[in-house]
């Protein structure tokens, strides 16, 4: 790295207060552009938020072997989704990239090894949120995939690496949904308010009950957790965003809840806020 590279790296991600970290259930990729509850519940909490350097996301939607970052200077908006209307499609998040950050990170990971991207650019699970936290874009995002061929607790550890960044502004943001199994999905309860199955009813309130007791053990062992948890997260990618933002809790930090409701029968909007 050249000696100019190096100065604005240490500029950039110097010591900060600690930012906050995210879980936020990111359900249809819809709420991009539709007026809701959930939509004004992320905006709510992007006007409590300190505003970040940079945000570090981890979502559902970018899946592979090994574990990556994005490195470009300019991400492109992905529409990785399909039968939704033209209007969905025509949003544009035009946030900047921060290599300084990919490299960053890169650097503070010790458990695996980690690539730089250039090719990926923001799926659904990163913009679709995080226009309503920050609409003027005007924040640097940089994603990060989850190794599918990992395990939970593996993800939990890694997580656990990327703490330090909070303490360099850089705003962690795991984004998935804590229930999500859309074969099971009530499409006739789409406009129903906070409607769940009850095994979606029941994994949703143990989830909750051991986020709130700092207790991440069987959230990390959810397999185990009997036959509601294996309807809820029937695969692991939108679980797992909540094991990163779990994993950076301190002992004494408050977690709050908030789009603590399901639609659908089978998906909950819940998301969590750490410090």
């Amino acid at each position: 790295m050249k000696l100019k590279e190096l100065g604005k790296l240490t500029g950039s991600f110097s010591a900060t207060e600690k930012m906050p970290a995210l879980f936020l259930g990111h359900g249809s990729p819809m709420n991009a552009i539709e007026e809701n509850e959930f939509v004004r519940g992320f905006r709510n909490a992007g006007k409590v938020l300190p505003k970040p350097r940079a945000i570090l996301v981890i979502s559902a939607h970018w899946e592979t072997r090994g574990t990556y970052v994005t490195a470009m200077e300019h991400p492109r908006t992905i529409h990785d989704f399909g039968g939704f209307p033209k209007e969905l499609f025509e949003v544009q998040y035009p946030a900047p990239g921060s290599p300084e950050l990919a490299s960053e990170t890169k650097n503070t990971i010790k458990k695996t090894s980690v690539g730089l991207d250039h090719a990926w650019g923001l799926d659904h699970g990163a913009w679709s949120v995080v226009k309503h936290l920050y609409p003027n874009a005007d924040v640097p995002v940089v994603q990060m995939s989850l190794d599918h061929f990992q395990s939970p607790q593996y993800h939990y550890e890694l997580a656990q690496e990327l703490a330090s960044l909070r303490k360099k502004g850089v705003l962690i943001i795991g984004s998935g949904n804590m229930v999500h199994n859309l074969r099971m999905v009530a499409w006739d309860k789409l406009n129903t308010t906070d409607y769940a199955y009850d095994w979606a009813q029941e994994a949703s309130e143990k989830m909750r009950g051991f986020i709130l007791s700092n207790n991440h053990k069987p959230l990390i062992s959810y397999s185990q957790q009997g036959k509601p948890f294996q309807l809820a997260i029937p695969t692991p990618e939108h679980f797992l965003p909540l094991l990163y933002a779990l994993a950076l809790k301190e002992e004494k930090e408050e977690v709050t809840l908030f789009n603590d409701k399901a639609v659908a029968g089978s998906l909950t909007m819940t998301s969590v806020k750490i410090g």
